[in-house]
């Protein structure tokens, strides 16, 4: 699809100068991130990597992928209150895989000792991309669901204006009114200041479960000042400040540093290597606790990659979500080709079929980050290693989704500008909170999308490989 701008692609001299402006833009509006060299300082900080142009996305899509969001929303949730779907489904998992075994240990615990919580709230984000059909035109197929630490929703609501800023700059401010307004992290502070209110209790603090050293701060920061505007206070703890300095109550109410806290929101915890024993014991400290977790131990298990295959099967979303039809039939229209790689025919099937035409399929283990998934003669030489093992129970493979490429410069720090053949990913940001069994709370509140160069199979922005970006709806 062509765009009114796609001219200037071809001028170098313009190009840089056009890019030394977007940049400044940027750093301007906020777009930033502290450095790999300093993450754990924001005394020297440099701009989010991002594309220099919007990048198109049809409008159909667009208002595709909104319309299913509160669809995915419910679905997340009754996956989450399901122990015994979530067990069935995930037997062969956690007998292969440490860390899903891990998180579906506490999972367990909880449920013994009965769940102290009665407020849910769930921030998630489901990325997708745009299959290029026979005929040639696009279908919405999504990648994946993140139902912890999704983010990115504060950076998204700063770049809009630095696309206006560049169609500004070349004369083209019809196509600059064209650029959607978006502000997730306004959005997912008014899920957690729901919860908030929700939990009852006027002292308590939202507890920010963070990294030592975090690069992403900034995306991080917006959210927790949306909610400071709304007089509710954060506190921003590492793991192992909660094994240190946190405790329950005998109402099981959780405090730390001897206070009181109503919401524990993850921005860690999704990645093996964030936890020690010191950690997963911290967890399970929060987990026990009365305070609302964004997410719960369910919610995160319900986001994994195994739990989306086997949601694909045939029948198991009327199962789920009774009496719901149309909401059925808008989330099986974004599925993708999902396939089971337990023991067994079914198993050994997919990976025939994988083996035979691998640039059809990707291979997935139970990993959020970016950076996991296997593609091509990678995937091929796994399989090769699997076939035979119960290991590979602890992947799923899936149908490759294969994007119309196009052209856009992609602008990082200490790279020249430079033009390159782009995919995107366009991620739709859900918020719902749940008292009890009645939902109070369903919505969308925002998008990503985040473009990369096609040479780059996998791997989001934190992950160092895709760029933010702007839909330009046509």
């Amino acid at each position: 699809m062509a765009t009114s701008w796609e001219s200037f692609l071809q001028d170098e001299q313009q190009l840089e100068e056009l890019a030394r402006q977007a940049v400044d833009r940027a750093l301007a509006e906020g777009v930033l991130l502290r450095t790999s060299q300093e993450p754990g300082s924001s005394d020297v900080v440099s701009y989010a990597p991002f594309t220099l142009f919007p990048s198109v996305v049809p409008s159909a899509l667009l208002e595709q992928a909104y319309a299913v969001q509160m669809d995915f929303n419910l679905l997340v949730d009754a996956v989450s209150q399901n122990a015994a779907f979530l067990e069935q489904t995930l037997s062969s998992t956690i007998k292969r895989d440490d860390f899903t075994a891990r998180l579906f240990d506490i999972h367990k615990q909880v449920l013994q000792e009965g769940i102290a919580q009665t407020v849910f709230l769930g921030l998630n984000r489901s990325d997708y991309m745009f299959q290029r059909s026979a005929d040639g035109s696009p279908a919405l197929k999504q990648i994946e669901i993140n139902t912890i630490s999704a983010s990115f929703g504060g950076l998204a609501s700063r770049t809009p204006a630095v696309h206006r800023h560049v169609l500004n700059v070349l004369r083209k401010t019809k196509e600059a009114a064209k650029i959607l307004s978006n502000n997730p992290s306004k959005g997912l502070a008014m899920g957690i200041a729901k919860a908030w209110e929700l939990y009852g209790s006027a002292n308590a603090l939202v507890l920010l479960i963070a990294q030592e050293k975090e690069r992403n701060i900034f995306d991080q920061r917006a959210i927790e000042n949306e909610l400071l505007g709304k007089n509710i206070h954060v506190i921003r703890r590492r793991f192992e400040d909660i094994s240190e300095k946190g405790c329950l109550d005998q109402d099981r109410r959780l405090f730390v540093e001897g206070q009181e806290v109503a919401v524990v929101y993850f921005r860690d915890g999704y990645m093996p290597s964030q936890y020690s024993l010191q950690n997963w014991e911290a967890r399970l400290l929060l987990e026990r606790s009365r305070a609302v977790k964004c997410p719960d131990i369910a919610t995160q298990l319900a986001g994994t990659k195994k739990v989306q295959q086997e949601l694909s099967r045939v029948g198991m979303l009327e199962v789920l979500l009774p009496g719901q039809p149309e909401a059925v039939a808008r989330l099986r229209a974004t599925f993708a080709g999902l396939y089971s790689l337990d023991m067994g025919e079914e198993g050994d099937q997919a990976i025939t079929e994988a083996l035979a035409a691998p640039s059809h399929f990707v291979l997935k283990p139970q990993r959020e980050g970016g950076g996991n998934n296997l593609y091509g003669e990678n995937m091929v030489q796994a399989l090769e290693q699997l076939k035979e093992s119960e290991e590979r129970a602890s992947y799923i493979l899936m149908e490759k989704i294969e994007p119309e490429p196009f052209g856009n410069c992609l602008l990082r720090p200490g790279s020249p500008a430079r033009v390159v053949q782009c995919i995107s990913e366009l991620g739709i940001f859900g918020v719902y909170v749940r008292q009890g069994k009645t939902l109070v709370m369903n919505k969308h509140v925002g998008h990503l999308l985040r473009t990369k160069a096609i040479e780059h199979a996998d791997g989001g922005v934190a992950a160092g490989v895709a760029v933010l970006d702007n839909p330009y709806p046509v």
